[in-house]
């Protein structure tokens, strides 16, 4: 170990925040099938949408996509059309409100998420390549498990924000 890893408790929890911030970098290192910067941008619209829609019944609108990124309405609008432009969405009417109009993955878009999580898996493999299987895959399980966990997270915002009104 060396004298810049974190030592105690206190200095590893306050580690963990820029160690995420690291994170979102590592997905444009150099392995299997690189996504270029603006690709890159380009998927955490993607990933909402796709998250959202899986279930045939759910759909997505511009405004929920701003919702959930925490961002403006009108950055969340220019977002997405730079996806529409690029090809990796497309406006549809709603099924179940035509009044309203909803974000749908283009086939582009389907494929270009496909290469994002190859890219993701190669990078991730690329990183641990010298970990023990046994620690690569318990921190693969402990990653999901704390993603499955922001939803509390954002509970939590939704009661504090009733509570606000």
């Amino acid at each position: 170990m060396t004298t810049n890893e974190p030592q105690t408790a206190e200095e590893l929890l306050n580690a963990v925040g820029p160690a995420f911030s690291k994170l979102r970098r590592t997905s444009l290192l150099e392995v299997e099938n690189p996504i270029s910067a603006k690709d890159l941008s380009r998927t955490l619209v993607l990933n909402i949408v796709l998250e959202h829609t899986r279930d045939s019944d759910k759909e997505i609108t511009v405004g929920a996509v701003a919702d959930l990124l925490a961002v403006d309405p009108s950055v969340a609008s220019r977002m997405v059309t730079d996806n529409i432009k690029a090809g990796y969405l497309i406006r549809a009417a709603s099924q179940q409100d035509g009044r309203r109009t909803v974000l749908l993955l283009s086939p582009e878009g389907v494929d270009l998420m496909a290469r994002f999580r190859r890219h993701q898996r190669a990078a991730f493999e690329y990183i641990t390549t010298d970990w023990a299987e046994r620690d690569r895959l318990e921190f693969a399980r402990l990653m999901l498990k704390y993603v499955g966990s922001l939803a509390r997270l954002n509970d939590r915002a939704v009661a504090d924000d009733a509570e606000g009104s």
